[in-house]
């Protein structure tokens, strides 16, 4: 998997997949948030990642970093609260990272994802463990050079280890000790999104 050389198609199939679990999973993301924020997260997801896999139908962008540059300028203007700059930061500065190659490797992929990570945690303040996306998707990055299957356990492992955790930072922090228990609604997203790279890229 690490040789495998991913093009322009091959993101815009992620992006797609990422869209039809978003659809696929809205009502579980909303129920998560609605325990520990606001109970939309489900629905704003729902609504970026559709207007994403319009916008790569209507631009046909011709490499990968133009995918997800142009992914995340849609998720930032259609989705609401923090999750719109969040994720569009995440994918437009992996984007960025990327450069114009008309294809790149895993390894470059994983690189150009952490640069995207790091760009996430200094938007948003937090690190993991504060029970937000980054427990899925530090966990994520850290495996990716094992391949991309490794990378998918790895978020969704960490997603699932937001049960225990205190919320910190976003909204769910309000509730102080009542965050715990409940599984965060980003890091859910956020293990939907590497599993539709793990997954969504041959359909």
């Amino acid at each position: 998997m690490s040789g495998e050389s991913l093009d322009a198609g091959f993101f815009t199939r992620w992006m797609r997949a990422a869209a039809d679990a978003m659809d696929r999973e809205a009502d579980r993301l909303t129920d998560l948030d609605s325990a520990i924020g606001d109970a939309d997260h489900g629905t704003n997801m729902r609504r970026g990642f559709d207007a994403v896999r319009t916008a790569l139908a209507d631009e046909e962008p011709e490499t990968p970093g133009a995918v997800l540059m142009l992914a995340g300028k849609k998720l930032v203007s259609t989705v609401g609260g923090a999750s719109g700059p969040l994720y569009g930061t995440l994918l437009r500065r992996t984007g960025k990272a990327l450069g114009d190659a008309p294809s790149v490797g895993v390894p470059e992929l994983a690189e150009a994802l952490r640069a995207g990570v790091d760009a996430v945690t200094q938007l948003g303040g937090a690190a993991p463990g504060d029970k937000t996306m980054l427990d899925a998707l530090v966990p994520a990055v850290d495996a990716m050079p094992k391949g991309l299957d490794a990378a998918s356990a790895a978020a969704s492992e960490g997603a699932e280890a937001t049960v225990p955790l205190l919320a910190r930072k976003g909204r769910a922090s309000y509730l102080g000790d009542r965050s715990i228990g409940h599984q965060d609604p980003g890091a859910t997203s956020a293990a939907l999104l590497v599993a539709a790279l793990a997954h969504g890229g041959g359909e």
